[in-house]
């Protein structure tokens, strides 16, 4: 593992070529701490921080089998239409003066325009305007005239998950496709947006799985991938599926850092499943995080997480 952190540090890719079965069976301390130089050495000792608000919630047309936000599902998840702009811009002011690097709206549903589009224009040209903020935006499967528009609007970076492989992809959604998705993102980079790209484990996938997803956004060139761990909640398909363990999240994680080795490795949704908020995660190649409360599931104290990453010698 030394050799290999050593290699990659100096150039070498990991690529669908390479025989990549023993980031199953590696010792998992090898593999952290092999992780962990190559964030440090590739990366530096920065950490991103990340916030999002929920623009519109619940009623999504879609069936991925993971979200509490699907039409498909019964969950007691709260449904309100797009929120005024002004509110989303005085929520953005209190993340930029807690000292938080992004800044992203999210709404549920298959794609974002007309008036929904509009208004959220609308708030990213403020946001821009007023803060000095990373704008980021997730609004499902745009056109590339809306991207555009996005961009002229101040967004830097847009949000797509791939969510899983591609041999995986149709067990967790069948409303879109596989390629949908990476139409997507090839579209941002050709206006371009920069990308935050990646995907939920614990969804019944294998570790296979997990190495063809890495190997996917690798190739895909995307920038920051987000690691969400499920959480199962009631009312969605896997609401009964068995959450996974530290050791397990640790191991994809460090995998990602070698697969993606200059990307944003991004906590997401989970990190309440790791001893300490993650901690760990942070020495075995994580550089991100996504701070403040997810979507539908909680997430973690803003102030917590800049003291607890302060104390570990961060940078943020």
């Amino acid at each position: 593992m030394k050799k290999l952190s050593n290699d990659i540090i100096n150039g070498k890719r990991l690529t669908r070529e390479d025989d990549l079965s023993f980031f199953k069976t590696v010792d998992l301390d090898e593999l952290c701490s092999g992780a962990d130089k190559i964030r440090e050495k590739l990366c530096g000792n920065h950490i991103d921080l990340c916030s999002i608000i929920n623009g519109r919630s619940g009623g999504c047309s879609e069936n991925c089998k993971f979200c509490a936000q699907s039409a498909h599902h019964h969950t007691s998840v709260e449904r309100y239409k797009f929120l005024d702009p002004e509110e989303i811009v005085k929520d953005c002011e209190y993340h930029y003066n807690k000292g938080v690097h992004r800044y992203s709206i999210v709404t549920a549903g298959r794609t974002l325009e007309g008036e929904d589009l509009e208004k959220a224009c609308k708030a990213y040209k403020e946001m821009h305007n007023k803060y000095d903020i990373c704008l980021c935006a997730s609004h499902g499967l745009v056109t590339e005239e809306t991207f555009k528009k996005l961009k002229d609007s101040g967004v830097s970076m847009y949000h797509e998950n791939i969510e899983t492989s591609r041999r995986n992809f149709p067990n967790v959604c069948t409303t879109h496709t596989f390629d949908d998705k990476i139409n997507g993102i090839k579209t941002a980079h050709k206006v371009g947006l920069t990308v935050c790209s990646g995907g939920i484990i614990g969804m019944g996938e294998t570790f296979e799985d997990r190495i063809d997803m890495a190997l996917t956004l690798a190739e895909l060139d995307v920038e920051s991938i987000p690691l969400n761990s499920l959480i199962p909640i009631k009312g969605t398909c896997y609401e009964d599926l068995p959450t996974l363990t530290e050791k397990e999240i640790l191991r994809t994680v460090a995998m990602f850092r070698f697969i993606n080795p200059t990307a944003y490795i991004r906590l997401a949704a989970g990190r309440t499943l790791m001893s300490n908020s993650g901690e760990k995660a942070f020495t075995s190649g994580a550089n991100a995080t996504i701070t403040g409360d997810m979507l539908t599931t909680s997430g973690n104290n803003i102030d917590e997480d800049k003291a607890m990453l302060t104390d570990m010698g961060f940078s943020i």
